[in-house]
Protein backbone atom coordinates (compact mmCIF):
# COMPACT_ATOMS: atom_id res chain seq x y z
CA UNK A 1 0.00 0.00 0.00
CA UNK A 2 2.86 2.38 0.87
CA UNK A 3 4.50 1.77 -2.50
CA UNK A 4 1.15 2.37 -4.20
CA UNK A 5 0.79 5.73 -2.48
CA UNK A 6 4.29 6.75 -3.61
CA UNK A 7 3.48 5.60 -7.13
CA UNK A 8 0.40 7.81 -7.29
CA UNK A 9 2.29 10.77 -5.84
CA UNK A 10 5.00 10.44 -8.49
CA UNK A 11 2.71 10.10 -11.49
CA UNK A 12 2.69 13.84 -12.09
CA UNK A 13 6.46 13.76 -12.35
CA UNK A 14 6.31 11.01 -15.00
CA UNK A 15 4.11 13.33 -17.07
CA UNK A 16 6.71 16.13 -16.80
CA UNK A 17 9.45 13.74 -17.90
CA UNK A 18 7.35 12.75 -20.90
CA UNK A 19 6.87 16.46 -21.64
CA UNK A 20 10.58 17.27 -21.86
CA UNK A 21 11.15 14.12 -23.91
CA UNK A 22 8.68 15.50 -26.47
CA UNK A 23 9.80 19.15 -26.29
CA UNK A 24 13.55 19.08 -25.57
CA UNK A 25 14.61 22.33 -27.24
CA UNK A 26 11.84 24.40 -25.68
CA UNK A 27 12.55 22.98 -22.22
CA UNK A 28 16.30 23.54 -22.49
CA UNK A 29 15.85 27.11 -23.74
CA UNK A 30 13.52 27.75 -20.79
CA UNK A 31 16.11 26.32 -18.35
CA UNK A 32 18.80 28.63 -19.75
CA UNK A 33 16.48 31.63 -19.49
CA UNK A 34 15.78 30.80 -15.84
CA UNK A 35 19.48 30.41 -15.05
CA UNK A 36 20.35 33.74 -16.68
CA UNK A 37 17.50 35.51 -14.92
CA UNK A 38 18.49 34.14 -11.51
CA UNK A 39 22.14 35.18 -11.95
CA UNK A 40 21.59 38.70 -13.38
CA UNK A 41 22.55 40.41 -10.15
CA UNK A 42 25.70 38.38 -9.57
CA UNK A 43 29.21 39.55 -10.32
CA UNK A 44 29.41 37.00 -13.15
CA UNK A 45 26.02 38.00 -14.55
CA UNK A 46 26.97 41.68 -14.55
CA UNK A 47 30.31 40.98 -16.22
CA UNK A 48 28.64 39.05 -19.04
CA UNK A 49 25.60 41.32 -19.45
CA UNK A 50 22.98 38.78 -18.38
CA UNK A 51 20.45 41.62 -18.01
CA UNK A 52 20.39 41.95 -21.79
CA UNK A 53 20.88 38.27 -22.70
CA UNK A 54 17.65 36.89 -24.07
CA UNK A 55 18.67 33.93 -26.21
CA UNK A 56 21.04 31.00 -26.34
CA UNK A 57 22.88 32.58 -29.22
CA UNK A 58 23.61 35.73 -27.18
CA UNK A 59 24.66 33.62 -24.20
CA UNK A 60 27.10 31.57 -26.29
CA UNK A 61 28.55 34.73 -27.77
CA UNK A 62 29.08 36.49 -24.44
CA UNK A 63 30.16 33.72 -22.07
CA UNK A 64 33.49 31.92 -22.68
CA UNK A 65 34.01 28.18 -22.31
CA UNK A 66 35.49 27.34 -18.93
CA UNK A 67 36.54 24.64 -16.52
CA UNK A 68 37.49 24.40 -12.86
CA UNK A 69 40.74 26.28 -13.37
CA UNK A 70 38.97 29.28 -14.91
CA UNK A 71 36.37 29.41 -12.12
CA UNK A 72 38.64 28.43 -9.24
CA UNK A 73 39.33 31.95 -7.94
CA UNK A 74 35.61 32.77 -7.98
CA UNK A 75 34.77 29.54 -6.14
CA UNK A 76 37.44 30.19 -3.51
CA UNK A 77 35.95 33.60 -2.81
CA UNK A 78 32.56 31.96 -2.45
CA UNK A 79 34.05 29.46 -0.01
CA UNK A 80 35.30 32.39 2.05
CA UNK A 81 31.74 33.66 2.37
CA UNK A 82 31.36 36.16 -0.48
CA UNK A 83 27.84 36.43 -1.88
CA UNK A 84 26.55 36.88 -5.42
CA UNK A 85 29.76 35.82 -7.15
CA UNK A 86 28.82 33.04 -9.57
CA UNK A 87 25.35 32.40 -8.18
CA UNK A 88 22.86 34.44 -6.23
CA UNK A 89 23.18 34.64 -2.47
CA UNK A 90 25.68 32.72 -0.36
CA UNK A 91 26.54 29.12 -1.19
CA UNK A 92 27.46 27.23 1.98
CA UNK A 93 27.99 23.68 0.71
CA UNK A 94 30.81 22.42 -1.52
CA UNK A 95 31.17 18.93 -2.95
CA UNK A 96 34.76 17.74 -2.79
CA UNK A 97 35.79 15.99 -5.98
CA UNK A 98 38.99 14.65 -7.52
CA UNK A 99 41.60 17.25 -8.33
CA UNK A 100 42.91 19.03 -11.37
CA UNK A 101 46.45 19.42 -12.67
CA UNK A 102 47.28 21.92 -9.94
CA UNK A 103 45.20 20.76 -6.99
CA UNK A 104 44.52 17.57 -5.07
CA UNK A 105 40.79 18.30 -4.88
CA UNK A 106 38.12 20.41 -6.52
CA UNK A 107 35.40 22.10 -4.50
CA UNK A 108 32.15 22.27 -6.45
CA UNK A 109 29.54 24.74 -5.15
CA UNK A 110 26.16 23.18 -4.33
CA UNK A 111 23.48 25.84 -3.97
CA UNK A 112 20.08 25.29 -2.33
CA UNK A 113 18.52 25.47 -5.81
CA UNK A 114 20.82 22.73 -7.10
CA UNK A 115 20.07 20.53 -4.10
CA UNK A 116 16.35 20.84 -4.72
CA UNK A 117 16.08 21.00 -8.50
CA UNK A 118 19.01 18.80 -9.54
CA UNK A 119 20.23 16.31 -6.97
CA UNK A 120 17.08 15.55 -4.99
CA UNK A 121 14.91 15.62 -8.10
CA UNK A 122 17.29 13.12 -9.66
CA UNK A 123 16.95 10.76 -6.72
CA UNK A 124 13.18 11.08 -6.73
CA UNK A 125 13.03 10.50 -10.48
CA UNK A 126 15.05 7.30 -10.12
CA UNK A 127 12.30 5.96 -7.89
CA UNK A 128 9.50 7.30 -10.12
CA UNK A 129 10.98 5.69 -13.23
CA UNK A 130 11.64 2.41 -11.42
CA UNK A 131 8.07 2.20 -10.09
CA UNK A 132 6.68 2.96 -13.55
CA UNK A 133 8.78 0.16 -15.05
CA UNK A 134 7.97 -2.30 -12.26
CA UNK A 135 4.36 -1.84 -11.14
CA UNK A 136 4.61 -5.00 -9.00
CA UNK A 137 7.31 -3.39 -6.83
CA UNK A 138 7.07 -3.30 -3.04
CA UNK A 139 10.28 -1.37 -2.48
CA UNK A 140 8.70 1.29 -0.27
CA UNK A 141 7.52 -1.35 2.18
CA UNK A 142 11.11 -1.62 3.42
CA UNK A 143 14.19 0.54 3.70
CA UNK A 144 16.84 1.75 1.29
CA UNK A 145 20.51 1.27 2.08
CA UNK A 146 22.21 4.47 0.90
CA UNK A 147 25.97 4.92 1.19
CA UNK A 148 27.34 8.30 2.13
CA UNK A 149 30.66 10.01 2.59
CA UNK A 150 31.76 12.57 5.17
CA UNK A 151 32.14 16.34 5.44
CA UNK A 152 34.31 18.85 7.24
CA UNK A 153 34.05 22.57 8.11
CA UNK A 154 34.77 24.93 5.21
CA UNK A 155 37.48 27.42 6.19
CA UNK A 156 35.89 27.42 9.69
CA UNK A 157 33.07 29.49 8.19
CA UNK A 158 29.93 29.16 10.28
CA UNK A 159 27.42 26.62 8.89
CA UNK A 160 29.54 26.05 5.79
CA UNK A 161 30.99 22.66 4.87
CA UNK A 162 32.95 20.72 2.26
CA UNK A 163 32.66 16.99 1.71
CA UNK A 164 31.59 14.16 -0.54
CA UNK A 165 28.44 14.97 -2.47
CA UNK A 166 26.65 12.07 -0.78
CA UNK A 167 27.40 13.62 2.61
CA UNK A 168 26.05 16.97 1.45
CA UNK A 169 22.84 15.27 0.33
CA UNK A 170 22.42 13.27 3.54
CA UNK A 171 23.03 16.32 5.73
CA UNK A 172 20.39 18.38 3.90
CA UNK A 173 17.79 15.72 3.16
CA UNK A 174 14.22 15.93 4.47
CA UNK A 175 13.78 14.14 7.83
CA UNK A 176 10.88 12.22 6.26
CA UNK A 177 13.28 10.42 3.91
CA UNK A 178 15.25 9.17 6.90
CA UNK A 179 12.25 7.03 7.84
CA UNK A 180 12.88 4.97 4.71
CA UNK A 181 16.67 4.67 4.77
CA UNK A 182 19.54 3.02 6.62
CA UNK A 183 22.05 3.49 8.16
CA UNK A 184 21.43 6.24 10.69
CA UNK A 185 22.83 9.67 9.94
CA UNK A 186 25.65 9.38 12.47
CA UNK A 187 26.92 6.19 10.84
CA UNK A 188 26.36 7.45 7.30
CA UNK A 189 28.62 10.46 7.86
CA UNK A 190 31.52 8.67 9.56
CA UNK A 191 34.88 9.48 8.00
CA UNK A 192 36.62 6.17 8.80
CA UNK A 193 35.29 3.88 6.07
CA UNK A 194 36.44 0.68 7.77
CA UNK A 195 34.45 1.58 10.88
CA UNK A 196 31.59 2.89 8.76
CA UNK A 197 31.42 -0.31 6.70
CA UNK A 198 31.21 -2.43 9.84
CA UNK A 199 28.54 -0.26 11.44
CA UNK A 200 26.48 -0.09 8.25
CA UNK A 201 26.52 -3.87 7.99
CA UNK A 202 25.52 -4.31 11.64
CA UNK A 203 22.74 -1.71 11.43
CA UNK A 204 21.31 -2.93 8.13
CA UNK A 205 21.55 -6.71 8.20
CA UNK A 206 18.51 -7.11 10.45
CA UNK A 207 16.42 -4.53 8.56
CA UNK A 208 14.01 -5.16 5.70
CA UNK A 209 16.23 -3.67 2.99
CA UNK A 210 14.45 -3.57 -0.38
CA UNK A 211 16.78 -1.27 -2.34
CA UNK A 212 20.42 -0.21 -2.29
CA UNK A 213 22.08 2.90 -3.75
CA UNK A 214 25.70 3.83 -4.24
CA UNK A 215 28.95 3.37 -6.12
CA UNK A 216 29.39 -0.33 -7.07
CA UNK A 217 32.89 -0.67 -5.59
CA UNK A 218 31.96 0.84 -2.22
CA UNK A 219 28.69 -1.09 -2.07
CA UNK A 220 30.48 -4.37 -2.79
CA UNK A 221 32.72 -3.75 0.20
CA UNK A 222 29.67 -3.24 2.44
CA UNK A 223 27.98 -6.33 1.01
CA UNK A 224 31.02 -8.48 1.71
CA UNK A 225 31.13 -7.30 5.32
CA UNK A 226 27.40 -7.93 5.70
CA UNK A 227 27.82 -11.49 4.48
CA UNK A 228 30.79 -12.02 6.83
CA UNK A 229 28.81 -10.87 9.86
CA UNK A 230 25.64 -12.72 8.94
CA UNK A 231 27.35 -15.96 7.98
CA UNK A 232 25.26 -16.10 4.81
CA UNK A 233 26.48 -16.98 1.33
CA UNK A 234 24.06 -14.88 -0.68
CA UNK A 235 22.66 -11.41 -0.07
CA UNK A 236 19.15 -12.71 -0.76
CA UNK A 237 19.44 -14.69 2.47
CA UNK A 238 20.10 -11.50 4.43
CA UNK A 239 17.58 -9.29 2.63
CA UNK A 240 14.99 -11.56 0.95
CA UNK A 241 12.98 -8.55 -0.28
CA UNK A 242 15.89 -6.79 -1.98
CA UNK A 243 14.78 -5.88 -5.51
CA UNK A 244 16.85 -3.03 -6.99
CA UNK A 245 20.32 -1.47 -6.99
CA UNK A 246 20.50 2.18 -8.09
CA UNK A 247 24.13 2.56 -9.10
CA UNK A 248 26.42 5.20 -10.60
CA UNK A 249 29.80 6.85 -10.24
CA UNK A 250 31.82 4.24 -12.15
CA UNK A 251 31.12 1.77 -14.92
CA UNK A 252 29.10 -1.22 -13.70
CA UNK A 253 30.47 -3.72 -16.21
CA UNK A 254 33.42 -4.96 -14.10
CA UNK A 255 31.12 -5.59 -11.15
CA UNK A 256 28.07 -7.05 -12.85
CA UNK A 257 29.06 -10.70 -12.50
CA UNK A 258 30.06 -10.27 -8.88
CA UNK A 259 26.66 -8.86 -8.01
CA UNK A 260 24.97 -11.65 -9.90
CA UNK A 261 27.06 -14.16 -8.00
CA UNK A 262 26.06 -12.72 -4.62
CA UNK A 263 22.43 -11.92 -5.44
CA UNK A 264 20.72 -14.98 -6.86
CA UNK A 265 17.20 -13.54 -7.10
CA UNK A 266 16.34 -13.64 -10.84
CA UNK A 267 14.02 -10.67 -10.30
CA UNK A 268 16.79 -8.39 -8.99
CA UNK A 269 16.88 -5.13 -10.96
CA UNK A 270 19.66 -2.64 -11.71
CA UNK A 271 19.14 1.00 -12.67
CA UNK A 272 22.12 3.12 -13.76
CA UNK A 273 22.42 6.82 -13.08
CA UNK A 274 24.80 9.54 -14.25
CA UNK A 275 25.33 11.81 -11.31
CA UNK A 276 28.40 13.76 -10.27
CA UNK A 277 29.44 16.51 -7.89
CA UNK A 278 28.56 19.01 -10.63
CA UNK A 279 25.03 17.71 -11.14
CA UNK A 280 22.63 14.87 -11.81
CA UNK A 281 22.42 14.33 -15.54
CA UNK A 282 20.82 11.08 -16.71
CA UNK A 283 18.87 7.99 -15.65
CA UNK A 284 18.42 4.60 -17.28
CA UNK A 285 14.70 4.76 -18.02
CA UNK A 286 14.38 1.47 -19.91
CA UNK A 287 15.71 -1.74 -18.29
CA UNK A 288 16.27 -3.24 -21.75
CA UNK A 289 18.37 -0.28 -22.93
CA UNK A 290 21.74 0.56 -21.36
CA UNK A 291 21.56 4.13 -22.62
CA UNK A 292 20.37 6.73 -20.11
CA UNK A 293 17.75 9.41 -20.59
CA UNK A 294 19.26 12.90 -20.40
CA UNK A 295 17.24 14.80 -17.80
CA UNK A 296 16.45 18.21 -19.27
CA UNK A 297 14.59 20.11 -16.53
CA UNK A 298 17.04 19.88 -13.63
CA UNK A 299 18.40 23.43 -13.74
CA UNK A 300 21.23 22.25 -16.00
CA UNK A 301 21.73 23.63 -19.51
CA UNK A 302 23.72 21.35 -21.81
CA UNK A 303 26.16 22.05 -24.61
CA UNK A 304 28.44 19.64 -26.44
CA UNK A 305 31.84 19.83 -28.13
CA UNK A 306 32.46 17.28 -30.92
CA UNK A 307 35.22 14.98 -29.72
CA UNK A 308 37.49 15.87 -32.63
CA UNK A 309 37.32 19.53 -31.55
CA UNK A 310 38.34 18.95 -27.93
CA UNK A 311 41.58 20.74 -27.18
CA UNK A 312 41.53 22.86 -30.31
CA UNK A 313 41.85 26.63 -30.18
CA UNK A 314 38.29 27.35 -31.39
CA UNK A 315 36.13 24.27 -30.80
CA UNK A 316 32.61 24.05 -32.12
CA UNK A 317 30.08 24.14 -29.28
CA UNK A 318 26.59 22.82 -29.99
CA UNK A 319 23.36 23.09 -28.04
CA UNK A 320 21.49 19.87 -27.40
CA UNK A 321 19.16 20.25 -30.38
CA UNK A 322 22.11 20.24 -32.81
CA UNK A 323 23.85 17.01 -31.73
CA UNK A 324 23.81 13.86 -33.86
CA UNK A 325 23.13 10.28 -32.96
CA UNK A 326 26.15 7.98 -32.74
CA UNK A 327 28.71 10.74 -32.24
CA UNK A 328 30.95 11.38 -29.22
CA UNK A 329 30.91 14.76 -27.53
CA UNK A 330 32.56 16.40 -24.55
CA UNK A 331 29.84 17.68 -22.27
CA UNK A 332 29.57 21.34 -21.23
CA UNK A 333 27.14 22.44 -18.51
CA UNK A 334 25.72 25.62 -17.02
CA UNK A 335 24.05 25.03 -13.64
CA UNK A 336 22.09 26.57 -10.79
CA UNK A 337 25.25 26.46 -8.69
CA UNK A 338 27.08 28.93 -10.92
CA UNK A 339 29.09 26.64 -13.17
CA UNK A 340 28.93 28.55 -16.47
CA UNK A 341 29.80 26.76 -19.73
CA UNK A 342 31.81 24.39 -17.58
CA UNK A 343 33.65 21.53 -19.28
CA UNK A 344 33.05 18.64 -16.92
CA UNK A 345 35.64 16.38 -18.55
CA UNK A 346 33.29 13.54 -19.53
CA UNK A 347 32.53 12.41 -23.05
CA UNK A 348 29.15 10.98 -24.00
CA UNK A 349 27.74 9.31 -27.09
CA UNK A 350 24.16 9.85 -28.15
CA UNK A 351 22.39 6.55 -28.73
CA UNK A 352 19.15 8.36 -29.52
CA UNK A 353 18.01 11.91 -30.22
CA UNK A 354 14.28 11.20 -29.90
CA UNK A 355 14.38 11.17 -26.94
CA UNK A 356 17.93 12.22 -26.07
CA UNK A 357 19.68 9.21 -24.58
CA UNK A 358 23.37 8.85 -23.85
CA UNK A 359 26.07 6.52 -22.66
CA UNK A 360 29.22 7.75 -20.92
CA UNK A 361 31.95 7.04 -23.44
CA UNK A 362 34.99 8.22 -21.50
CA UNK A 363 36.92 11.23 -20.38
CA UNK A 364 38.45 14.00 -22.41
CA UNK A 365 41.87 12.98 -21.11
CA UNK A 366 43.62 9.72 -20.34
CA UNK A 367 42.51 8.41 -16.96
CA UNK A 368 41.71 5.44 -14.74
CA UNK A 369 38.32 5.56 -13.01
CA UNK A 370 37.43 1.88 -12.62
CA UNK A 371 36.73 2.26 -8.90
CA UNK A 372 35.95 5.96 -8.53
CA UNK A 373 39.61 7.00 -8.14
CA UNK A 374 39.73 9.35 -11.16
CA UNK A 375 43.48 9.04 -11.62
CA UNK A 376 44.77 11.42 -14.31
CA UNK A 377 48.08 11.52 -16.17
CA UNK A 378 49.32 14.49 -14.19
CA UNK A 379 48.91 12.44 -10.99
CA UNK A 380 50.87 9.59 -12.56
CA UNK A 381 53.68 11.87 -13.70
CA UNK A 382 54.05 13.42 -10.26
CA UNK A 383 54.06 9.99 -8.63
CA UNK A 384 56.73 8.64 -10.96
CA UNK A 385 58.82 11.78 -10.59
CA UNK A 386 58.91 11.42 -6.81
CA UNK A 387 59.62 7.68 -6.96
CA UNK A 388 62.49 8.26 -9.36
CA UNK A 389 63.85 11.12 -7.26
CA UNK A 390 63.98 9.02 -4.10
CA UNK A 391 65.28 5.80 -5.65
CA UNK A 392 67.55 7.02 -8.43
CA UNK A 393 65.47 5.22 -11.07
CA UNK A 394 64.86 6.54 -14.58
CA UNK A 395 61.60 5.70 -16.37
CA UNK A 396 61.62 5.37 -20.13
CA UNK A 397 58.01 4.41 -20.92
CA UNK A 398 54.98 3.26 -18.96
CA UNK A 399 51.31 2.44 -19.10
CA UNK A 400 48.80 1.58 -16.40
CA UNK A 401 45.35 0.02 -16.20
CA UNK A 402 43.01 -1.44 -13.59
CA UNK A 403 42.90 -5.05 -12.50
CA UNK A 404 39.24 -5.61 -11.76
CA UNK A 405 37.95 -7.43 -8.69
CA UNK A 406 38.56 -11.15 -8.49
CA UNK A 407 36.48 -13.68 -6.56
CA UNK A 408 38.00 -12.42 -3.30
CA UNK A 409 37.10 -8.81 -4.01
CA UNK A 410 40.74 -7.88 -4.70
CA UNK A 411 41.53 -5.13 -7.18
CA UNK A 412 44.47 -2.88 -7.96
CA UNK A 413 46.26 -0.80 -10.56
CA UNK A 414 48.81 -2.57 -12.71
CA UNK A 415 51.72 -0.59 -14.12
CA UNK A 416 54.02 -1.77 -16.91
CA UNK A 417 57.20 0.29 -16.67
CA UNK A 418 60.24 0.23 -18.92
CA UNK A 419 63.19 1.57 -16.95
CA UNK A 420 66.23 3.22 -18.45
CA UNK A 421 67.73 2.70 -15.01
CA UNK A 422 65.88 0.33 -12.71
CA UNK A 423 65.62 1.01 -8.97
CA UNK A 424 67.66 -1.14 -6.62
CA UNK A 425 64.47 -1.95 -4.73
CA UNK A 426 61.33 -2.26 -6.87
CA UNK A 427 59.05 -2.62 -3.84
CA UNK A 428 60.33 0.67 -2.44
CA UNK A 429 59.74 2.35 -5.83
CA UNK A 430 56.16 1.01 -5.90
CA UNK A 431 55.48 2.15 -2.33
CA UNK A 432 56.68 5.70 -3.04
CA UNK A 433 54.64 5.85 -6.23
CA UNK A 434 51.55 4.66 -4.41
CA UNK A 435 52.03 7.06 -1.50
CA UNK A 436 52.55 10.04 -3.82
CA UNK A 437 49.43 9.21 -5.84
CA UNK A 438 47.46 9.35 -2.59
CA UNK A 439 49.01 12.70 -1.74
CA UNK A 440 48.07 14.31 -5.06
CA UNK A 441 44.63 12.69 -5.59
CA UNK A 442 42.09 12.58 -2.76
CA UNK A 443 39.81 10.09 -4.53
CA UNK A 444 42.68 7.63 -5.05
CA UNK A 445 43.61 8.16 -1.41
CA UNK A 446 40.07 7.28 -0.32
CA UNK A 447 39.95 4.12 -2.41
CA UNK A 448 43.35 3.00 -1.04
CA UNK A 449 42.27 3.56 2.57
CA UNK A 450 43.33 0.44 4.51
CA UNK A 451 43.27 -1.58 1.26
CA UNK A 452 39.47 -1.77 1.46
CA UNK A 453 38.72 -0.96 -2.18
CA UNK A 454 42.11 -0.82 -3.92
CA UNK A 455 45.06 -2.98 -2.94
CA UNK A 456 48.67 -1.74 -3.40
CA UNK A 457 49.59 -1.16 -7.02
CA UNK A 458 51.56 -3.77 -8.97
CA UNK A 459 54.56 -3.02 -11.19
CA UNK A 460 55.55 -5.24 -14.11
CA UNK A 461 59.05 -4.48 -15.39
CA UNK A 462 59.07 -4.23 -19.18
CA UNK A 463 61.91 -5.63 -21.23
CA UNK A 464 64.00 -3.06 -23.13
CA UNK A 465 62.29 -1.87 -26.30
CA UNK A 466 58.88 -3.33 -25.42
CA UNK A 467 56.89 -0.15 -26.01
CA UNK A 468 58.61 0.63 -29.30
CA UNK A 469 57.89 -2.91 -30.44
CA UNK A 470 54.24 -2.49 -29.49
CA UNK A 471 53.97 0.81 -31.35
CA UNK A 472 55.67 -0.76 -34.37
CA UNK A 473 53.25 -3.68 -34.33
CA UNK A 474 50.39 -1.16 -34.42
CA UNK A 475 51.94 0.84 -37.28
CA UNK A 476 52.43 3.78 -34.92
CA UNK A 477 56.17 3.95 -34.45
CA UNK A 478 57.50 7.50 -34.74
CA UNK A 479 55.68 10.69 -35.58
CA UNK A 480 53.15 11.97 -33.07
CA UNK A 481 52.10 8.53 -31.86
CA UNK A 482 52.35 7.93 -28.13
CA UNK A 483 51.89 5.09 -25.70
CA UNK A 484 48.60 5.50 -23.80
CA UNK A 485 49.64 6.38 -20.27
CA UNK A 486 46.43 5.49 -18.43
CA UNK A 487 43.57 3.36 -19.67
CA UNK A 488 40.25 2.57 -18.03
CA UNK A 489 40.18 -0.89 -19.62
CA UNK A 490 42.77 -3.60 -20.16
CA UNK A 491 42.85 -3.67 -23.97
CA UNK A 492 46.18 -1.88 -24.38
CA UNK A 493 47.96 -3.32 -21.37
CA UNK A 494 47.07 -6.90 -22.33
CA UNK A 495 48.56 -6.38 -25.78
CA UNK A 496 51.74 -4.98 -24.24
CA UNK A 497 52.00 -7.74 -21.63
CA UNK A 498 51.63 -10.38 -24.34
CA UNK A 499 54.77 -8.99 -25.99
CA UNK A 500 56.78 -8.73 -22.76
CA UNK A 501 58.84 -11.88 -23.39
Amino acid sequence: MITGIFKLALQHRIKKIEHFMQHPEAVQRRVLKQLISAAQGTEWGTLHDYAHTESYEQFADRVPLGDYETLKSHIDRMRHGEKNVLWKGQVKWYAKSSGTTNDKSKFIPVSPQALRDTHYRGGSDCVAIYLRNHPESRMMSGKGLILGGSHQPNYNLKHSYVGDLSAVLIENISPVVNLFRVPGKETALLEDFELKRDRIAREAMHKNVTNISGVPSWMMSVINRTLELSGKQYLDEVWPNLEVFFHGGVAFTPYREQYRRLIKNPNMHYEETYNASEGFFAIQNDPADKAMLLMLDYGVFYEFIPLEDVGTESPRVLPLWQVEKGRNYAMVISTSSGLWRYQIGDTVRFESTNPYKIIISGRTKSFINAFGEELIVDNAEKGLQQACKLTGAIVNEYTAAPVFMDANGQCRHQWVIEFDQAPDNLQQFAAILDKTLQEVNSDYEAKRFKNLTLQPLEIVVARPGLFNDWLKSRGKLGGQHKVPRLSNNRDTIEQILAMNK
